[in-house]
């Protein structure tokens, strides 16, 4: 942050908190924003720098293709599943995924879930209607909830703060079962600017800025505008970070990201998530692997091989198809291997419990769908789903 700007001795305002920012909450005008910015501003750091680097040099190790790397959690997650008990049974699915990708690859897998503060998701719309009243969309917990009712939908910055000690929960079970540099590390969708940015904090070794409220923080397709806030907000950590990039963005568009994002072009600094879709043909993807590849950048390559595939049933359920999802994987594996790249790993939405959300394996049919339908937000594979995916991509 730019101290040079303070006025009255107050800390001036960070570049990316003067720039437009997609996707935000309606709260600006809540008296009980600005305290309770301050009291995030104050909190404990959720995480450490030194955690944070050692992060990122295990995923140098999966840029320079020595390892891969398995990121899984939730959509949204649950801001009621905070206990011992969830985080582990999250954390042993991430951990039985990776050391099935291990042995399928022969490479050592670095684990992250999508937990500890994956309470906030951009939506394709700010309304929708429940038996005919238009209301605002659920934008995770940290936002309102799920409940369809104009109370429970209103935007609360208060939220943040239960946001907070939920995450706070679920990193300190993470850290307890962190056994090695592999993981389990959390990472979550930086996307509310107010919860975000009051969590910078410095690195007490090297003077550099980092997000406190995760280990690997990234950007979706919605935010990952040029000169807009999300950009040049993790343009200025010292944090990885990730940027899912969908079948609208051009090479030169990704190239000019990968310049903000990664101006040293190091290892492990950037990940990019392809999120393209099965139908999008390879002629599309391939130019932005051989731009970025041409420009210099070691970036991690991902696919998240589900947010592309998303459909509706005849009932106007949202499902994905898990032969959609191989489909997809098999591709971007693919893709890189023929321009002699590595292939890093996989961007997955999973869920601990045996739901019923996606199409395939034990879910036979749309009949099937109903029996355990739980997520907030998008569909998630189940454990069976993510294992036969694993093992198809990686056969």
């Amino acid at each position: 942050m730019n101290d040079s700007l303070a006025v009255a001795g107050a800390p001036a305002p960070a570049v990316w908190d003067l720039l437009p920012a997609e996707q935000q909450p309606r709260w600006s005008a809540h008296p009980d924003l600005p305290g309770v910015r301050r009291a995030l501003q104050d909190a404990p750091a959720l995480t450490t720098a030194a955690d944070v680097r050692t992060l990122r040099r295990q995923l140098a190790e999966v840029a320079l293709g020595r390892a891969r790397l398995l990121q899984s959690g939730d959509c949204a997650e649950d801001i009621r599943e905070r206990g011992p008990a969830h985080t582990a049974a999250k954390a042993e699915l991430l951990a039985g995924l990776a050391d099935r990708m291990a042995l399928r690859t022969g490479r050592p897998v670095v684990r992250v879930g999508r937990m500890g503060g994956q309470f906030a998701k951009p939506r394709s719309s700010p309304t929708e209607t429940h038996d005919g009243v238009d209301l605002p969309v659920f934008r995770g917990h940290l936002v309102n909830s799920p409940e369809p009712h104009p109370a429970a939908r209103r935007h609360d910055p208060n939220r943040m703060l239960q946001a907070y000690e939920a995450s706070a929960a679920v990193l300190r079970a993470l850290d307890d079962r962190r056994t090695d540099a592999y993981g389990p590390w959390a990472s979550h969708e930086a996307l509310v600017m107010d919860y975000e940015s009051p969590q910078v904090r410095r690195d007490p070794e090297t003077g550099a800025p980092y997000l406190a409220s995760t280990h690997f923080p990234w950007i979706g397709e919605r935010t990952r505008q040029l000169g807009l806030a999300h950009v040049e907000f993790l343009a200025s950590l010292a944090n990885p970070v990730a940027c899912k990039i969908g079948p609208s963005a051009s090479a030169e568009q990704v190239v000019r990201l990968c310049r903000v994002l990664d101006p040293d072009r190091l290892p492990g600094r950037l990940t990019l998530i392809l999120r393209t879709g099965v139908r999008t043909p390879a002629s599309a993807v391939t130019p932005v692997v051989e731009a970025v590849q041409r420009a210099g950048h070691p970036v991690v390559w991902l696919s998240d091989p589900l947010h592309g595939n998303t459909v509706q049933t005849s009932t106007g359920l949202k499902t994905r198809r898990l032969a959609d999802a191989v489909g997809e994987a098999v591709a971007f594996r693919r893709v890189l291997e023929q321009q002699g790249l590595h292939p890093g790993g996989l961007h997955l939405e999973t869920a601990a419990a045996d739901v019923t959300e996606c199409l395939g394996g034990p879910v036979a049919d749309e009949h099937a769908l109903s029996g355990r339908y739980e997520s907030l937000c998008d569909p998630r594979l189940n454990p069976a789903q993510a294992r036969e995916l694993i093992d198809a991509v990686f056969s």
